[in-house]
């Protein structure tokens, strides 16, 4: 595998709108994301030269990891953000233990299969650990049959919680998580 897995930089802001926006424009985005293509197209750019100042190589409390390929592209990402324990998450709910919480995932369908997300994931996961946190989440729409089976297959597990969608109580969003091995 020629790919280069690693956390980007604040100045790679608009590779990062790039890959965002075409995540958007996947035929599952309604599915996976909590953002629309044309609300996210209409940003300003600050919005994403912020977003990637956050999640950068040696910020704190987020790491966006990025699949880069041979000749440069971006071919996949996800996102860590550090949840502390005492807060309360972007559902409302209280956080009770430090933990670490997977978002956007996302590999573009030419290169799906080939065993990146894997390597995403294992580069995610070494990050939120090497920050001392009790296990890593993720939140999956239950109708994202894709995803759930790749999250199953790489360690994470259904704990219960459910996430009810803008209050429609015939869609739900699912918690997965991994405890630190």
């Amino acid at each position: 595998m020629n790919y280069k897995i690693r956390s980007i930089h604040a100045d790679e802001w608009a590779a990062a709108k790039e890959l965002r926006l075409v995540a958007l424009r996947d035929p599952v985005a309604h599915l996976a994301f909590l953002e629309t293509y044309d609300t996210a197209v209409a940003r300003p750019d600050s919005f994403y030269q912020e977003r990637a100042a956050g999640a950068a190589e040696g910020a704190d409390g987020a790491q966006q990891i990025i699949a880069e390929g041979p000749d440069g592209e971006w071919v996949g990402t996800v996102t860590v953000l550090l949840e502390e324990a005492g807060t309360v998450d972007w559902a409302g709910f209280p956080v009770e233990r430090k933990q670490g919480h997977l978002v956007a995932v996302f590999v573009r369908p030419e290169v799906r299969g080939i065993g990146l997300t894997e390597v995403l994931f294992d580069a995610a996961l070494e990050w939120a650990w090497g920050r001392g946190v009790e296990r890593v989440r993720l939140i999956v729409h239950e109708h994202n049959e894709r995803a759930r089976r790749f999250y199953g297959k790489v360690g994470f597990v259904p704990t219960g919680i459910t996430v009810p969608l803008g209050g429609q109580a015939d869609e739900r969003e699912l918690e997965m998580a991994i405890e630190r091995p």
